[in-house]
């Protein structure tokens, strides 16, 4: 089973540490966590079922940037779901 993380800032509404969850692909892990946690599917998708644009996926590491709900996962993946954060550094002022 993959074992998903959620980061703190959706904490709120997500499991506090890993979820372990069956599945072949982002998808189908994911749908099983909404499964047991509803409150957070909306947070992570949208409307059209899609992962919303402010949601990052990582998946053994590595940044999944497209496809994300496609995306193939081994039996002892780890999926972490975080919200991404955006904005300048210093110097970044105007």
């Amino acid at each position: 089973m993959a074992k998903v993380y959620f980061t703190a800032h959706l904490r709120s509404v997500a499991p506090d540490g890993a979820v372990d969850a069956p599945g072949a692909t982002v998808g189908a892990v994911l749908k099983d966590v909404f499964a047991r946690y509803p409150t957070l599917k909306g947070y992570v998708l949208d409307d059209q079922e899609r992962v919303r644009l402010h949601i990052a996926v990582f998946v053994d590491g590595l940044h999944v940037r497209k496809n994300m709900l496609d995306h193939p996962l081994q039996t002892d993946s780890e999926v972490y779901i975080m919200q991404a954060l955006s904005g300048g550094g210093e110097g970044d002022h105007g």
